[in-house]
């Protein structure tokens, strides 16, 4: 066993395991775990989010009222692309992806912009 490639060795453990859902017909159980999955990435993020605010949030309460708009609500707003991507069924047209990934790109700039702007100190 330790004469074969570990790369053959992987391929060779996921063709048995894709082999065992198939005969089993263990398809319906193995989409509910990839679902716990799905959800369980998704507050995986909020909870970084989360921790990422909650080390700066004394430092984010003296920003301009605007700034501090502009950050939560980009956060928020990206909160709200990624749980529908992540908790709805993926979209099977191009556009949809291409929308996705406009208004999460969209959202890492404005929350980046106004985290610059206000790191930024000119005289």
């Amino acid at each position: 066993m330790s004469r074969i490639s570990p790369t053959v060795r992987g391929i060779a453990i996921i063709v048995l395991i894709a082999a065992v859902i198939t005969a089993l017909q263990l398809q319906i159980a193995l989409e509910s775990l990839l679902v716990l999955a799905r959800i369980a990435f998704f507050l995986a993020i909020a909870f970084f989010l989360f921790l990422i605010w909650r080390e700066r949030r004394s430092e984010i309460a003296v920003w301009p009222r605007r700034s501090r708009a502009v950050l939560y609500g980009a956060v928020a707003l990206a909160l709200v692309d990624i749980g529908a991507a992540v908790l709805l069924p993926w979209p099977s047209g191009g556009l949809e992806a291409l929308i996705f990934f406009f208004v999460l790109g969209a959202c890492v700039f404005a929350a980046w912009r106004v985290w610059r702007d206000e790191h930024t100190y000119s005289y």
